[in-house]
Formats: structure tokens, sequence, C-alpha cells
């Protein structure tokens, strides 16, 4: 657990659900992960699932108050508060964990009073963006009345946004690394097998491991009941300064303060 700059609580490894289809394959997901002992569910408006999260929420007979979930406000809509109403319906919950600004569409501000309002009326305990570069973040906190805690961005030793990673720890904003394992085009990596081979863990697990080690949260995403597992058994060994060396030169970014390298939208 990792405790945010509100004084929330954040399981370290969570369950991404992006590019997984609403239905028995989301829920299937979820429902294992929970059962593997997740507790840490992440997903969007934009996915399309938010509906079997919360039926998988509600079938794995797991506590509510013991899984923390996140979902994001798609910026193509115009009122985060309305959207959240409809996130709570479809999650089938009454708060989620945290609300985050799913990419700076729009500019990064004109989203955050309505985020503030959300966390107002008790829709989120946390509210945070995703997808914001350091200049973003801080035009956000130069006008907030409640800050970001969380910044979710690509992040792994292939994107080692180093100076991202510097900047948002100085703002107390955590950040939270998605697409851990490159979407699998990671795994692949010779480096990153041969590291894996000599700590005696697979790469999937290596790659998890540096995510933690460099103080990020991180949310793996998997429909298969098998690695959904082998993803959690991450917190059992260490990776060497040797070893973080290793895979740090592996960054394609230049350390940079940027969160994506190109707009999507």
């Amino acid at each position: 657990m990792r405790t945010l700059a509100d004084g929330n609580q954040i399981s370290l490894l969570g369950l991404g659900v992006w590019q997984i289809q609403n239905g028995p394959t989301t829920v299937n997901a979820v429902r294992w992960a929970l059962e593997l002992g997740y507790r840490h569910i992440d997903t969007a408006q934009a996915y399309g699932n938010e509906e079997s999260v919360g039926r998988a929420l509600k079938e794995s007979g797991v506590p509510r108050d013991e899984v923390f979930i996140t979902t994001k406000f798609w910026p193509g809509a115009k009122d985060p508060v309305v959207e959240a109403e409809q996130s709570l319906r479809r999650l089938g919950v009454d708060v989620v964990d945290l609300y985050l600004i799913h990419w700076p569409q729009g500019g990064p501000t004109w989203a955050w009073g309505g985020m503030e309002r959300a966390h107002e009326k008790g829709y989120a305990r946390s509210i945070g963006v995703s997808n914001f570069d350091v200049r973003e973040l801080d035009q956000v906190i130069a006008m907030a009345t409640v800050a970001p805690v969380v910044d979710q961005v690509q992040f792994s030793p292939f994107e080692y946004r180093r100076k991202l990673l510097d900047a948002a720890e100085q703002r107390s904003v955590a950040v939270e690394a998605y697409s851990p394992l490159g979407t699998g085009r990671h795994l692949a990596n010779e480096t990153v097998q041969r590291l894996a081979s000599r700590v005696g863990r697979t790469s999937a697990q290596v790659l998890l491991r540096w995510c933690l080690q460099r103080n990020l949260i991180v949310i793996p995403k998997s429909t298969h009941r098998d690695r959904i597992e082998e993803n959690s058994r991450i917190f059992d060994f260490t990776l060497s300064g040797a070893d973080m060396a290793e895979l740090d030169a592996l960054d394609e970014t230049g350390g940079t303060d940027r969160a994506l390298e190109d707009k999507w939208w």
C-alpha cells in the first residue's frame, strides 16, 4: 500500500482493463484478479467496460471497502460530475476511490473544477490526472483548490520518464504506470529475458518489479488467469542495483518530462 498526498491509501498493484470488451472477458479477468488477491482495479469511461467491472466486483463477494477502484473522465464529454454519476451507476458503487482526467484534451485545466465538484459531492475519494506532462500538471496545481494526487502515464524501463517522475514526486503526486509490459512487446527483449533468467523470474515479473522499485504504482492488464497470477508475484524478490541500472539503460525517451510522445486525440 502507498499513502497518497490526501491521506488515502492505494494498492501498489492493480489490474488494468484497457482494451477488454464489456462482457464475460472483463468480468472473468476482474473476478480472477480479486480471487488471486488483487485489491485495485483500474477502468475508464472510454473503455466501455465499467458495467462488467461492477458486476465482477459484486459477484466476487469481496467487500467494497477492500477494493480500490479507479475510473477516468472522458474529456470529450462536458461535465466530470455528470459523467461520474453515470460511472457510479454502471459500476454499482456509491463512490470511486480515484477519478482521473483521462488525457488533457481541450487544455489541462478546464475540467479540473468539475473534478473538484465530483470530489466535493463524495463521488470520488481522490482525484488526479492521466497522460499529463510536467507543464500540464503544474497548470492544474496552480489553479487547484484540491490538488491532483496521481498522474497515470505509460511507464516502463523502455519509457523511463525520469524527469516526469522526479517532478511529480517533488509535487507530492504519485505516478502510476500503465502498459508496463509494453502491451506484451517488452517481454521478448533480450536484456529483460537475460535478467529474468538470472533472478529466476519471468520477464513480466522483472518489468513490474522495476516499476515498484522506481516508486511507481503499476497496473498491468491481462485476460488470462495464469498471467494475472504471475503478475501478482512481485513482492517476494528484489532487483539489485546493477539489475536496475541495466533496465534503466533500456529507456528510449531520453528521460523525458513528457507523458506522451505524440497526441492521439
